[in-house]
Parts: structure tokens; sequence; C-alpha cells
């Protein structure tokens, strides 16, 4: 499957949506810009050079998103990616931690300036810096998952 068939399947570009659109309502400021359609912006945000990645609301919340950067520093391909439980990206030393912040950005709306080890399928150990992690919702309120975002990593 090409990689344009991740990001303009039109569930994904509808998600896309609903990402570039909590992001804003809650950080008050645009992770991409929105020019075009989104169509556009589904490319430009896959494309993106930082990390951009999402899990559902499930009890064990598995990843439904995952932009080229977060595919390529997790090493994993698209199907690979949107069936790994979210808890699975962080060791499971630091795993009480990830949770305590998930759950702190779930009362707050976001949070800025998270910082974490993660670890990629083939055990590459890395550190994010500076991570935004945010709710996405529906434009009537309706809860969909959590996003994040970050430029910032280096490898341990």
């Amino acid at each position: 499957m090409a990689i344009e068939s991740y990001w303009n399947n039109p569930q994904i570009i509808q998600w896309t949506q609903y990402l570039l659109d909590s992001y804003v309502f809650l950080v008050k400021q645009e992770l991409i810009s929105r020019d075009g359609t989104p169509l556009d912006q589904a490319e430009r945000l896959f494309n993106s050079p930082f990390v951009v990645a999402s899990h559902g609301l499930q009890d064990d919340p598995v990843l439904n998103y995952g932009n080229q950067t977060a595919l390529d520093l997790w090493e994993m391909g698209w199907g690979a990616f949107t069936q790994t439980p979210s808890r699975l990206t962080a060791e499971p030393i630091n795993r009480e931690e990830r949770a305590r912040m998930l759950h702190q950005a779930q009362t707050q709306g976001y949070i800025s300036d998270y910082r974490g080890v993660r670890i990629s399928r083939t055990g590459k150990r890395f550190l994010v810096e500076q991570a935004t992690i945010w709710n996405i919702q529906k434009p009537d309120g309706t809860a969909l998952g959590q996003g994040a975002t970050f430029a910032a990593w280096k490898f341990l």
C-alpha cells in the first residue's frame, strides 16, 4: 500500500481534522498551516517533520494515528503502529509515569513541556522533550482520544 493511502483515507482525513481542531481549541495555536482543503491538511500533517500520534479511548488505548515522523521514530509501518496499545511505546518501568501524564492531560485538556523516555519497536530508547499532549474531541465536545506532538528527541 502506498504511503499516501494512509493519510488520504476519508476516515484519516476526518481524524486529522479532529486532531487539528482540538489542538487549536485547547492550545490556542495551530499545529500546522490550515490553508487548503482537509485533504491538503491531512497530507501536510502526515509529512510534517515533527511527531504527531494519537490513540482512542479504549480501556487499554490503541494507537490510531501516527504521521511519517512517528512511524519512522517507532520503527513501524502504519499497520503495526495502528494496532499497538499506546502503553507499549514506553518501557514497563516508565508506564506508571506515562499513565499519570495522560490522566493530567485528560483532566486539564492539555499539557505542554512533557518529557519522558519512549522505546521503538526494535528496542531503541529515546528521550522525548517538550511534548504537548491534548484531548481530541468532536466539535460538540464528545471525547475521542488523546494526541501527542513533539519535535525534540534524542536517542539514549
